[in-house]
């Protein structure tokens, strides 16, 4: 195993992204004790917001930045989104001035005064996708991992400093877009000879053709991508007029307690599967093994640690975070069986891209939406966030099942058309 490729990428990425999401875990319990719930909730609107139009921001073209053979076309690619960025942080400043006007649709009168950072968090964070991309191209997933504990581990310590100096609200913001800049800042200069040579070669035809050759990704991909963040944060942008900013930071805190740890594991396999299954189909290989021993495995384990995880729950999170916190493990309990399935159906998202059925995906992922926002509506139409929370989570424990079976049959079709081994 340790001799594998694939296994030594996925121990670089899963190390550096255990040590970053240990790292931002470790603080939660000192962090809660100094800023309140209404001031999670307020930067879980923020980043929210800031999530969608980041969605927008590469116009889904750099994760065509693993398909091409060449490195001349990729770098095409790279220059194609990098534009879509810009123009979108650009529109993103303009909204600047109706902020007012978005802070009281929320009816959070807080997001006004922390509006203006928002430019800024979407500029920087799609930066990073790009160099991101790059680099799992380059396979320096090393330095990828790098990003990961720079970032969170200086998030972390700017989030404890502005709190014990007493900047409460604002340091929770200020510290996000700080915690950006310093690891972009060390992962550019890191990485320079990875992409300094092909990436600033501008080349008008290739980024016309790339454009071209690639636009089922701003075309459908996009799309699903926009509506699959929006369907994520939905519960945010729903509940936070109905229930208040203080409950939605008992939510947003059960989501980061039970999502940093999947995305500790997905997040790194997702971009080392990606490139393997890229390179294996661009060879015209057999996936389907891989795509078995994943998913089975990952039941496996999941299943029974979570069984065990639903008694202690209220519990933990009143030890870890603090009295007065309890609310966030009864939240989690509520969505551990859609977590047991984002477990399996995460890292391996990525084939539909893989495929070129995003259509198929947009598809999906609208259904997912509608279903989600259903739920929630009838837990407010009750006045019950128990209820809401239920039931989106019920929403994705039945689309999630769905895609894997799409996926599975993916697989079969393009091994179809392989030579006989």
């Amino acid at each position: 195993m340790f001799k594998s490729e694939i296994y030594k990428n996925a121990a670089k990425m899963l190390s550096g992204n255990a040590i970053a999401q240990m790292v931002g875990l470790l603080f939660y319990p000192l962090l809660t004790r100094i800023y309140s719930p209404d001031d999670f909730g307020l930067l879980n609107l923020f980043l929210s917001i800031g999530g969608v139009l980041l969605i927008v921001a590469n116009a889904d073209y750099h994760y065509a930045i693993l398909l091409p053979k060449s490195d001349k076309k990729a770098a095409a690619v790279w220059q194609v989104s990098a534009l879509c960025s810009l123009g979108v942080v650009v529109l993103c400043g303009l909204s600047v001035f109706f902020r007012k006007p978005i802070a009281a649709v929320f009816k959070a009168p807080g997001l006004a005064s922390v509006y203006p950072l928002l430019p800024l968090f979407v500029a920087l964070s799609a930066a990073w996708m790009l160099l991101n991309y790059w680099l799992t191209r380059c396979k320096r997933f090393g330095a990828i991992s790098t990003y990961q504990v720079t970032q969170n581990l200086s998030n972390a310590l700017l989030k404890w400093g502005f709190g014990k100096a007493g900047f409460l609200q604002s340091g929770l913001f200020v510290s996000t877009i700080l915690g950006l800049v310093i690891a972009l800042v060390i992962s550019i200069i890191s990485t320079f000879k990875s992409w300094k040579s092909i990436l600033f070669r501008v080349d008008r035809r290739q980024i016309r053709l790339a454009a071209k050759r690639f636009a089922r990704f701003p075309a459908f991909s996009l799309p699903r991508s926009l509506v699959n963040n929006l369907s994520g944060n939905l519960p945010f942008f729903l509940l936070t007029p109905f229930f208040g900013v203080a409950e939605m930071g008992f939510l947003g805190m059960g989501f980061t307690l039970a999502f940093r740890p999947i995305n500790m594991i997905s997040t790194s396999l997702y971009q080392v599967f990606f490139q393997r299954f890229a390179e294996s189909v661009q060879n015209r290989k057999r996936v389907m093994p891989m795509f078995r021993k994943f998913v089975g495995r990952t039941f496996l384990v999941v299943v029974p640690g979570f069984a065990l995880l639903y008694w202690i729950l209220p519990w933990l999170t009143e030890f870890l975070l603090g009295k007065g916190w309890e609310q966030t493990g009864e939240y989690i309990r509520l969505m551990l069986p859609w977590i047991a399935m984002v477990c399996a159906g995460s890292c391996i998202s990525f084939l539909s891209d893989l495929f070129q059925k995003q259509a198929g995906m947009l598809a999906v992922e609208t259904a997912y939406l509608v279903l989600r926002a259903a739920g929630l509506a009838i837990g407010i139409a009750l006045k019950d966030i128990s209820l809401a929370i239920f039931l989106y989570s019920l929403s994705g424990v039945l689309v999630i099942a769905g895609q894997l079976l799409w996926y599975r049959k993916m697989i079969r079709d393009y091994e179809k058309g392989l030579e006989p081994l």
